[in-house]
């Protein structure tokens, strides 16, 4: 149940930052935007391992040096979603992305990419992303 709630705050939160994120880009620069979010990240995430810290650095010597590539894909994120609910709005923005990522998380599930546990990817699976292509397409539908 944790994970559940867990999710639905960082559902809540991403939504949120994409709006947050693209309304200060309207005023500073989409590029000065990412530099202050992931300054901004970088801060309280150091404060958070001060406190809260349990890992030990040198262990990266023991990691998939692509794994270091999460920094990058985060700059990437914030550069998309803004430049996409700037230009599709915020509802189609989202949905989109929420699609895109049920697509990809099923395709590393189904197949353990990433040494993650292969997980059954099948045809309700498929059937729920298709149901939820349609529902943006409806939601999008101009009269």
């Amino acid at each position: 149940m944790l994970g559940i709630l867990l999710s639905i705050l960082s559902g809540i939160c991403m939504s949120v930052q994409g709006v947050f994120n693209t309304r200060l880009s309207e005023k500073i620069g989409l590029w000065e935007t990412n530099v202050i979010v992931q300054g901004s990240a970088l801060i309280f995430t150091l404060i958070i391992l001060i406190f809260a810290g349990k890992g030990n650095f040198r262990n990266i010597k023991d990691a998939n040096k692509l794994y270091l590539l999460g920094g990058v894909l985060g700059v990437i994120i914030i550069y998309t979603v803004m430049k996409g609910i700037s230009s599709v709005g915020t509802t189609c923005a989202i949905s989109t992305i929420l699609i895109a990522q049920l697509l990809s998380a099923g395709i590393i599930d189904a197949f353990g990419l990433f040494d993650t546990q292969k997980v059954a990817f099948g045809i309700k699976e498929i059937i729920g992303i298709i149901a939820m292509i349609a529902g943006l397409v409806i939601f999008k539908w101009k009269c």
